[in-house]
């Protein structure tokens, strides 16, 4: 009962700092806005055409955005460090990303290699985001089909590795026959970013990742059974295939999704199940999941506002943030319990 009401305390918490950071990060920008203003335009008080283009038409789209790509990734990477009992692993293990980076590496950089069949692509901006879609979608087919092939889960994990390798191979070949300029615009979708979706983008990554969330919620009793291995799982009666088909789709519709929108962004899906596992000292993913959401949501909100750098026309990649602010918070609490909680 002690346990449940401290729960229900720190969710509490979660949420009012989620909140906070929310309109800390709407706030922060290199044009400055105060808050009051920023309050009016939200709720439609406000007569400022500029002010409310930045507030309405950037920055809410871009917080909005940060909240769905740190809680999907971070359920993302809970999902496949439960699947695989591997600490390490997170949501990209199964070569999601190397299959969306594949595809946008084709689109990018195929016109040196292949002629001029693409220089029409490269125009559309939907061009990229198709192409991450399409590249995630080849890798998710094959791991689905061999996770029929095979019962042990860690022989997944290897496959997806290897078409990651083989992915990175095929990119490198392109980049060897690319053009400065096409080196260039797939280097910076490698950065990640989260400020250049529209309403309309937002709202199709949020119709591909609703139902990998909605599907996460079904895989609690999995992952909880999985926890002591799948033999101990086969033993309470679970169906072994199913739960592990529901667990990678679910992170497949997560990862694929968030990476072909907003590129591959690193550390959170690796980090963030393990700082909420050590913030709240369980491994019950009835408690673990819906705090990894606010965690990785918090989380990611706070790395887009150190990269806004503000009162300033620059904004670092995100990418950069999420690693040099995250990797010393994670070695700072292992090292701090001294144990990992898994």
């Amino acid at each position: 009962m002690q346990n449940t009401s401290k729960h229900t305390i720190s969710f509490i918490g979660l949420v009012l700092i989620l909140i906070l950071v929310f309109f800390v990060n709407v706030s922060l920008g290199s044009v400055s806005i105060p808050n009051k203003d920023i309050f009016n335009i939200i709720f439609g008080i406000h007569d400022n055409l500029s002010w409310k283009y930045i507030v309405l038409d950037y920055r809410l789209p871009k917080a909005f955005t940060a909240i769905i790509v740190g809680s999907g990734l971070g359920i993302s990477g809970l999902m496949m460090q439960t699947l695989f009992r591997n600490p390490l692993a997170g949501p990209f293990v199964l070569g999601i990303t190397s299959g969306a980076g594949l595809g946008v590496a084709i689109v990018t950089m195929g016109a040196s290699l292949f002629g001029g069949i693409f220089l029409g692509v490269l125009a559309s901006k939907w061009s990229i985001v198709i192409a991450a879609i399409l590249g995630s979608f080849l890798v998710l087919l094959i791991v689905l089909i061999v996770s029929f092939k095979v019962r042990d889960a860690m022989a997944i994990l290897i496959i997806g590795l290897m078409f990651g390798s083989i992915s990175a191979a095929a990119v490198n070949v392109l980049s060897y026959f690319s053009s400065a300029e096409e080196l260039q615009q797939y280097f910076f979708w490698g950065f990640g970013s989260l400020g250049n979706l529209s309403w309309n983008e937002l709202l199709i990554l949020f119709l591909i990742y609703l139902p990998g969330i909605l599907l996460s919620l079904f895989t609690i009793k999995a992952l909880n059974s999985l926890l002591l291995g799948e033999n101990y799982a086969k033993s309470l009666g679970m169906n072994i295939k199913q739960s592990r088909l529901m667990i990678i789709i679910s992170t497949s519709l997560l990862a694929g999704s968030i990476t072909a929108f907003a590129g591959p962004i690193a550390f959170i899906g690796l980090a963030i199940p393990h700082i909420t596992r050590q913030v709240f000292s369980t491994s019950n993913h009835k408690i673990l999941l819906p705090a990894v959401f606010l965690f990785g949501a918090i989380i990611m909100l706070i790395c887009d506002s150190i990269a806004q750098l503000p009162s300033s026309e620059y904004t670092l990649p995100i990418n950069a943030i999420t690693s040099l602010i995250g990797a010393p918070v994670v070695i700072w609490l292992l090292v701090r319990k001294r144990k990992m909680i898994f």
